[in-house]
């Protein structure tokens, strides 16, 4: 009697397949995103040798470098600027590169701009144009009268009364309207869910510290309001709301680690950004002295202030609140230069306020106590 070895359709082959290990997945899960760049060619890495505007966080790596070669005795180990082609079809005439090619090796259409392999986003630079996505967002920042040069909307999208509202007020305010298609939209808004519109919008323009200054000093009772490492847009839009419903004459923020004027944040301070001034300083620190030799009383809102918001006499001069962040609140530096710290009384048992709302409630009672000497 044939044993199985004689049967039909036996199998010939071991039914495990190859032995594959985590290289071979992670492998795997690299297909289709094109080569990895090299260090020179990486826009945010301090080796970076590119052709294109160097960013201002790569200036700074490459910076640190140098110093602490120079304090070591040794070359510094940083790329050289401009000396490596990195744009897409531009410069000696070498066309499309590799990684620049689609599905059955077309090119993606991209004419400029830094190679980033396919599946992988760069970081925006700063003064370049913002895409608002969502038919409620959208819609909101329309009625805000948030400035904006382009509505995008997906071919064949169901048109409900949002989008039609939202391309009437686009129409009325002569911004341009875009057909694309919802494959162009989704690779616009790198993947994230937009409803078939995106509103571009500009860069915000910052005011300079020192003209917020001294605009402030013009007004009968100046008040500025600083935020210290506050990362949530939508916090600074609250606040600048604020800022603009209790008399403020301006806000300034840091530079680093800290939110900037985004499309968010414009949508939630209602267009308030429009009219209150912000300006962007390099060193919080600093400036809340600049601020203290101009005449400002620099007061921070910290839950165990040592001063009652409510006794707060100073609120009816020159004042600038400084807020802190969402978790940590002021930092140390922040802290010590304040000339007092304030504390908003509360009955229960929260321990604090969220920072835009901490912000509204002690710029209505300095509102308050402006009124009631005036």
């Amino acid at each position: 009697m044939a044993g199985n070895s004689q049967r039909r359709g036996r199998r010939l082959t071991s039914k495990a397949g190859a032995p594959k290990g985590t290289g071979g997945k992670n492998k795997d899960s690299l297909a289709g995103r094109g080569r990895t760049l090299p260090a020179d060619e990486r826009p945010w890495h301090k080796a970076y040798s590119g052709t294109e505007k160097l960013p201002q966080r790569t200036a700074w790596k490459q910076d640190k470098e140098r110093r602490a070669a120079a304090e070591e005795g040794r070359a510094p180990k940083i790329g050289q600027p401009g000396s490596k082609d990195t744009t897409w079809g531009r410069g000696g005439g070498r066309g499309v590169p590799t990684a620049a090619k689609g599905r059955g090796g077309k090119p993606t259409g991209r004419s400029g701009g830094p190679r980033v392999s396919p599946g992988r986003k760069s970081n925006p630079a700063k003064d370049s144009p913002e895409l608002l996505v969502g038919r409620n967002p959208v819609l909101e920042s329309l009625r805000a009268q948030v400035p904006a040069t382009a509505l995008y909307t997906a071919q064949g999208i169901d048109v409900d009364d949002r989008v039609k509202e939202i391309v009437r007020t686009a129409a009325d305010r002569g911004i341009a309207i875009l057909d694309v298609s919802r494959a162009e939209l989704d690779r616009m808004t790198g993947g994230v869910l937009h409803q078939g519109v995106g509103l571009q919008v500009p860069p915000f323009a910052y005011e300079p510290f020192e003209d917020l200054v001294t605009a402030a000093l013009e007004q009968a009772a100046p008040l500025l309001v600083a935020l210290d490492g506050v990362t949530d847009p939508r916090n600074l839009g609250a606040v600048i709301r604020s800022a603009a419903a209790f008399g403020a004459q301006g806000v300034f923020v840091p530079e680093r680690r800290a939110a900037g004027i985004t499309a968010t944040a414009w949508r939630t301070s209602a267009g308030a950004a429009a009219r209150v001034p912000v300006a962007q300083v390099t060193n919080l620190t600093r400036s809340l002295k600049a601020c203290k030799e101009a005449g400002f009383v620099v007061v921070g809102l910290d839950a165990d202030g040592q001063t009652d918001l409510y006794d707060l006499e100073a609120a009816v001069g020159p004042l600038v609140v400084v807020v802190g962040s969402e978790g940590r609140g002021l930092s140390r530096l922040v802290g010590e230069t304040c000339d007092l710290t304030v504390s908003i009384p509360m009955v229960s048992d929260v321990e604090s306020l969220n920072a835009s709302v901490a912000a509204a409630v002690t710029l209505a009672e300095v509102a308050r106590r402006r009124a009631a000497e005036a």
